[in-house]
């Protein structure tokens, strides 16, 4: 595969950002196949098109690209605020690729972050503009890369290097059991996977899961019942098989393959 940037495409562009965004989109298009049913190709979608970068003409899932010139970090820079929170509201929101690029523009890294790990609370409001500006008063978002679950950045390329066609599609087969379009249950599905995630030992038990209640209060407020929230989610956690229930208050953590 080559992965080098196609630097003669943004010739006719001044802005640095446009000449990337024009660079990236094609190489995905050339070289991308779906990750959610693993067709070949996925096309890219007409510039003003809403949302959306490109789509898959088989399963008909759609996919937005943001790139970057470094490691991603804790945050990526998002559009506006408001229009975010809408976006998660809604079912029509496109799965995430994130690339990595080098300074000589060749890619690295591509992770996909699919559409339903996106919750209000990995969304970061940033200060309105001042009044001097442009957009005086316009606020933007970032996104809080580092408060996903990782089962929700699924490895497409990994330092120069493919990964496995089904093994990607079984990937996001198995996390997309996670779906739901109540963004309230989401939210707190994904909350406690994080959290989950952040205890260092496979084998974890209940009482490690209450040291996070105060997070937590701070997430849902209006929850007066957090710990019996924590219990209900490991269940489904466990239903969906993300966990193992070991009895008297144990768990273990299932190692995805």
């Amino acid at each position: 595969m080559n992965f080098n940037l196609n630097a003669t495409l943004g010739l006719n562009y001044k802005n640095n950002s446009q000449k990337i965004r024009v660079m990236s989109e094609s190489w995905v298009a050339q070289n991308i196949f779906c990750p959610v049913c693993g067709n070949e190709h996925i096309y890219k979608l007409p510039n003003n098109a809403p949302v959306a970068d490109f789509r898959c003409i088989n399963c008909g899932e759609s996919f937005e690209l943001k790139s970057k010139s470094s490691k991603i970090g804790n945050k990526i820079t998002d559009g506006a605020y408001t229009t975010m929170l809408d976006r998660i509201n809604s079912t029509s929101n496109p799965d995430l690729f994130i690339m990595e690029y080098s300074r000589n523009l060749e890619v690295i890294n591509l992770t996909l972050v699919p559409k339903f790990f996106f919750i209000p609370s990995i969304i970061e409001k940033r200060k309105p503009l001042s009044n001097s500006a442009r957009r005086a008063g316009w606020t933007g978002c970032n996104i809080l890369y580092s408060n996903i679950p990782e089962q929700g950045k699924i490895e497409i390329i990994k330092n120069q290097r493919m990964e496995d066609i089904g093994s990607i599609v079984r990937q996001y087969a198995k996390v997309r059991e996670l779906q739901t379009n109540n963004i309230d249950n989401r939210s707190w599905l994904l909350d406690i996977l994080f959290y989950v995630n952040s205890i260092n030992n496979i084998e974890f038990t209940l009482q490690d899961m209450y040291k996070f209640v105060a997070d937590l209060q701070r997430k849902h407020i209006y929850n007066n019942n957090i710990e019996a929230k924590i219990r209900q989610q490991l269940q489904i956690l466990r239903d969906k098989g993300f966990i193992e229930f070991l009895g008297r208050g144990k768990y273990r953590k299932v190692l995805s393959s």
